[in-house]
């Protein structure tokens, strides 16, 4: 499923509403992840604290009724491309880093991870990191034949 025009504007309009909830010039707060709950059956998109409280709400009518096995895969794909599109804007957040978006179904089960803020650590797209294991043992395995 790719996003829509649509889908990725509302999408930008919800972690525009998350940012503006801790701007820079504020304090820095402690908090680990900000939640992103996401249901298949509605379409909605929430966004929580650690403490379960609702930063903001959307519903992303692409999403409504969608059933695809990829469906969570698609919308990690999704919001991970609004995140880094936002990077600045995101890692400026008055939160103490490191903290994580993540990911979570209707379950509240954690999916995946989308984006870590720290200032030393990078999260490299999944995308980017496949196929690494084969490199590595093809490279590991020449070189030892040398």
């Amino acid at each position: 499923m790719k996003a829509t025009e649509q889908t990725l504007q509302q999408v930008e309009r919800a972690f525009r509403k998350v940012a503006d909830k801790f701007p820079p010039e504020e304090e820095a707060i402690l908090m680990t992840d900000i939640h992103i709950r996401v249901s298949q059956d509605s379409g909605e998109l929430t966004v929580f604290d650690d403490d379960d409280k609702e930063i903001t709400r959307c519903v992303i009518e692409q999403w409504i009724e969608n059933k695809d096995d990829s469906f969570y895969n698609d919308v990690a794909a999704t919001l991970r491309s609004v995140l880094s599109k936002h990077k600045k804007q995101v890692e400026m957040m008055s939160i103490l880093k490191p903290f994580s978006f993540v990911l979570e179904d209707d379950e509240r089960e954690s999916v995946t991870e989308l984006y870590l803020v720290d200032d030393d650590t990078v999260i490299i797209d999944e995308e980017l990191m496949s196929g690494l294991d084969k490199d590595l043992d093809d490279f590991l395995e020449k070189l030892l034949e040398e």
